[in-house]
């Protein structure tokens, strides 16, 4: 959805999420991790999910904590799962006869309607950061991957110069104001298993991001 140099191709393109996965587990651990489960949720939620998509979530490397039976229950279902069955549920889930099951845009979610100012704002920051969207993609910047994608991008440095604080900002601005009660809704569901397990991931991640951003916050007001 978004044009972003080295990252950008691996978000987008599921076939190259599994040689992403293992650049970045050998770059960088902790921020690495962030950024793949960013992106994770980015290509799995751009598109219905594909056979490399599945191939490359089934062979990820297990995590401790809160995000570990999350993400182990997501790689044994992307193990078994029909790609097929998929393709309907992400219909059925984000697309529909009118409209899906899910609406997944921030303007929606936090006003009820679609580009509306959450919109707005986002586009802002994306010309500040050299953020360009996909020409060939029609959706609007506010969706859920797209979001996700370039808080990846922010991780990884290929987007911005400010490093951890502008992330943290853009964390607050334009993902933890509205993508938990996304991915709750979505864990929520009973379209399928894989994409509510997704769902149940992002939930988990998105907790842990927003109580880790918290103590950033206070980190940097008593430093």
């Amino acid at each position: 959805m978004i044009n972003k140099p080295d990252f950008g191709a691996a978000v987008a393109d599921s076939e190259t999420t599994e040689a992403h996965v293992v650049e970045k587990l050998a770059v960088a651990p902790e921020d690495g991790e962030r950024a793949i489960l960013y992106g994770i949720l980015a290509s799995g939620l751009e598109r219905a999910a594909d056979r490399g998509w599945l191939a490359a979530v089934a062979a990820l490397p297990r995590l401790d904590g809160e995000i570990g039976g999350p993400l182990a229950e997501l790689s044994r279902l992307a193990a078994a799962v029909d790609p097929e069955a998929l393709r309907r549920e992400y219909h059925d889930l984000f697309i529909g006869v009118g409209r899906g099951e899910l609406v997944p845009y921030a303007s929606y979610y936090l006003t009820g309607f679609l580009n509306e100012k959450p919109l707005a704002m986002l586009r802002q920051d994306m010309r500040r950061l050299g953020i360009e969207r996909d020409p060939d993609i029609h959706e609007p910047e506010d969706h859920i991957a797209a979001v996700c994608a370039m808080m990846a991008g922010l991780i990884d440095g290929s987007f911005g110069e400010g490093g951890e604080d502008e992330a943290s900002a853009f964390f607050r601005a334009h993902l933890a104001v509205w993508a938990p009660y996304f991915f709750k809704d979505l864990a929520a569901s009973t379209t399928g298993e894989l994409y509510p397990a997704l769902g149940r991931l992002g939930q988990a991640f998105l907790a842990v991001e927003v109580e880790a951003d918290r103590l950033f916050a206070e980190h940097r007001k008593t430093g």
